[in-house]
């Protein structure tokens, strides 16, 4: 766990890496049921296969996330993006009971790729 400001940074780096660098056809399709998406603790990424991060976002329950529905399928869809074009990368995280931690991480990271589909990108403290 990070313990300092260039820690958590160089740990929202690895994390982007994972979620924005993983080859397209690597991340994880929509399904109906994400069976294939773990049910743990996350931060994920829907992908666009040419136009890169649509959306980055944080869960519980990376799978239950997704079940539930996600404004960004929507979007996507409103935007006339062929599904077999969107898919979702994840990064699992062990420590889903530091939310500030969780918080930080995931702000750094919206603040370094500004998504278009996320409404809302949190200010630098």
């Amino acid at each position: 766990m990070p313990t300092n400001d260039s820690e958590l940074q160089a740990q929202a780096r690895r994390i982007l890496d994972a979620i924005a660098f993983i080859p397209f056809e690597q991340c994880q399709p929509l399904t109906r049921d994400f069976a294939t998406i773990p049910a743990r603790p996350g931060i994920y990424a829907i992908r666009h296969r040419t136009e890169g991060l649509l959306y980055i976002g944080k869960t519980k329950s990376l799978r239950g996330r997704f079940s539930g529905g996600h404004k960004a399928f929507l979007w996507a869809w409103l935007d006339k993006y062929n599904d077999k074009d969107v898919r979702i990368a994840v990064q699992l995280i062990s420590h889903w009971k530091n939310p500030t931690l969780l918080l930080e991480l995931e702000a750094i990271i919206l603040r370094a790729t500004e998504p278009p589909y996320n409404v809302q990108i949190p200010t630098e403290k």
